[in-house]
């Protein structure tokens, strides 16, 4: 109350409501080190619920984690370690940014899934090294969202018992008693999900939400949820059960008020009694002996099974060894033509043998995304050392569970959809962005080349859309070898997302011997090559659409016009480099240029320059095969060429 109540803003009610609950799960259930947030083997807790985040601080800062009571009165200001909704990477203890509701559930989701998976690795007989729960605290809000709907079906399906949920049931959203939109029984819900469900009638009784947490940690073969009917604003006596108490201060007389009602001095504010703090901090030294026992385990360990210790230890530290980069495929250009889909599916499984904790899959499109790892288990219900997810068609929860995953220390996550579904789960990844996380989404049929299927399936904005988040790095490889090294970048990208977009359609292989090297892609554009020191154009292509730019500055070298051919897969690298990298491939000098990419001309404009062209859409596609829509929509040599000697003339 007094940490919203300073701050002139926040959510006081769930952290009243749920307080009692979280107090037992945090101080009777969770295992976890206050004094070591990044321990291995310790159990998850999300709050879900983000905007309760005054709960979490105060949890952390009473149990004992880099947090102080200074900091508690600083919530919500600059810069401070207790920011309006939790933040991975900002704040000690948080395992991920919640806050728009459902995300921190299907999150949960996915931390499950890795425990299952490096569990199932690198566990052996007497050496459980990888053994965790994920708990969280969920709201109506949570689970009204349908992100959570789609990640509790695959939860249940996969049989994850590592979950254990509270949900807090106060039957109060902003817009006030949530019978006016949410009257579902959510119980029978999940246990139609294969959920493990059970009820608490009262959330302030300790022993029965204690031994409703028991119980569902002893159901190791379901998820688990337990139903706990709290009272948002708990105390208040003026909003207690009402929607005023869920997003602003209670105001200062009714805080008074609620804190006279509870026993406690009402002109004190940010009072923590001796013996409640002693009770709390209880944490600090079970935490170490909980990891001094791990360690000493995983000592043991390390003896008995040296290899895997090793592999473990490297892969949770980012080192994937050199084998792997060695294994990336390279491709003649006597191999003709090859979609640039079907180029990362054969990167994909050169890669696998040698990065064995790359796990994952498709919403339902592996064959399209060409995604599945060949000779490699999928990862099911009892089978959790397989590699290949099936997401099923859940773009939204597959997003969440990738960040989830993203979160497992040595775990590389992919997923693959058609681009124009990214639309479906543009959520995950602004929070991936933001939480500086690298999950790698496979965008496949990546422009109108995917033809027949129409515009409702061919993404002209959804360019646009990506390169907009800040932090999200998007790559549109113009041929197999980009796609080669474009995985290679992904892998080694440590502090956001990337997006590789992919053709549906055949693309010609560019010939290395005469032009620039494709691991140039590294640098996000790069001349692939000119006809001069001196050129009067440069043009610009990507993806799929670089063919047409070369092929018009072929017809330009042909011609003896002095020419620069740019080839431009990525604007978040390309604007890594250095000013005087960027400045020689897009020389400021050269103002004559075309870019082509058949997509909205949106942010080309900066690359363009003011007397350049876009050759780009306009509009949405249509249905017919990829020849006819490229020739209807400019995008050829010829038009192309057109262009560029209409600047020239």
């Amino acid at each position: 109350m007094d940490g919203v109540q300073k701050a002139k803003s926040g959510h006081p009610g769930l952290p009243m409501g749920a307080a009692a609950m979280a107090y037992v799960l945090w101080t009777r259930h969770l295992k976890h080190n206050p004094t070591n947030p990044h321990w291995h083997n310790r159990d998850r807790f999300v709050l879900s619920a983000g905007h309760g985040s005054m709960l979490l601080y105060s949890l952390l800062y009473l149990t004992g984690y880099e947090l102080t009571l200074d900091d508690l009165k600083n919530f919500r200001q600059f810069k401070s370690k207790t920011p309006g909704h939790p933040e991975y990477h900002w704040t000690p203890g948080v395992e991920t940014t919640t806050g728009p509701l459902g995300q921190g559930f299907a999150n949960g989701v996915g931390m499950a899934i890795g425990e299952r998976y490096m569990a199932s690795r690198y566990n052996r007989p007497n050496f459980e090294v990888v053994k965790y729960r994920i708990y969280g605290i969920v709201s109506d809000g949570d689970l009204m969202e349908g992100v959570s709907h789609e990640a509790a079906s695959l939860a249940g399906h996969l049989k994850l018992g590592n979950i254990i949920y509270l949900y807090d049931d106060n039957h109060i959203s902003i817009d006030g008693n949530t019978k006016i939109a949410f009257t579902e029984d959510v119980a029978k819900r999940f246990e139609a999900y294969g959920w493990h469900v059970q009820i608490v009638d009262d959330g302030n009784d300790l022993e029965a939400v204690h031994n409703a947490l028991k119980a569902a940690e002893d159901e190791v073969n379901r998820p688990s949820i337990i139903k706990v009917r709290t009272h948002i604003g708990f105390g208040s006596p003026n909003k207690q059960d009402t929607s005023e108490a869920h997003g602003s201060p209670l105001g200062e007389e009714e805080v008074r008020l609620t804190k006279r009602k509870l026993g406690w001095d009402p002109e004190k504010q940010f009072f923590v009694p001796d013996e409640s703090l002693q009770q709390f901090r209880k944490a600090v030294e079970q935490g170490k002996k909980w990891e001094a026992l791990w360690n000493t385990m995983f000592d043991g360990y390390k003896r008995a099974h040296t290899d895997m210790a090793a592999e473990l230890e490297h892969v949770r530290e980012g080192d994937f060894g050199e084998a792997w980069k060695k294994a990336l495929p390279s491709f003649g250009a006597d191999a003709g033509s090859m979609a640039t889909r079907e180029a990362s599916g054969k990167v994909l499984n050169a890669l696998a043998p040698h990065l064995p904790t790359l796990i994952g899959g498709s919403a339902d499109l592996a064959p399209s995304n060409n995604t599945f790892l060949s000779g490699i288990p999928e990862f099911q219900a009892g089978v959790y050392a397989g590699r290949n997810f099936r997401f099923g068609v859940r773009e939204h929860a597959m997003g969440s569970i990738l960040n989830g995953l993203a979160l497992t220390p040595g775990i590389i996550p992919y997923g693959g959809t058609f681009l124009v579904f990214s639309d479906y789960m543009r959520p995950p990844i602004r929070m991936a962005a933001l939480m500086g996380i690298r999950p790698i989404y496979v965008f496949t049929h990546d422009s109108i080349g995917l033809g027949e299927d129409g515009p409702t399936h061919q993404p002209v904005e959804q360019f646009a859309a990506l390169r907009a988040i800040p932090n999200m790095t998007f790559i549109r490889p113009a041929d197999a070898n980009e796609t080669s090294v474009a995985w290679k970048t992904a892998i080694e990208h440590k502090t956001g997302p990337v997006g590789l977009a992919l053709s549906r359609q055949k693309m010609p292989i560019i010939d290395r011997t005469k032009y620039a090297s494709a691991e140039n892609l590294t640098k996000g554009a790069y001349i692939l090559g000119e006809n001069s020191p001196t050129p009067k154009i440069i043009l610009i292509g990507t993806g799929s659409e670089l063919q047409y730019a070369l092929g018009a500055y072929e017809q330009l070298v042909k011609e003896q016009i002095p020419a620069r051919i740019v080839s431009m897969p990525s604007w978040e690298l390309f604007e890594l480099q250095s000013k005087e990298y960027r400045d020689s491939v897009i020389t400021p000098s050269i103002k004559k240029r075309v870019v082509v990419e058949a997509a909205l001309p949106m942010g080309w404009h900066k690359y363009a320059g003011d007397e350049g062209v876009i050759v780009g859409m306009t509009s949405f596609g249509a249905s017919a095969p990829y020849e006819l829509l490229y020739k209807e929509f400019g995008f050829t040599v010829e038009n192309v060429l057109k262009k560029a000697k209409e600047l020239l003339a």
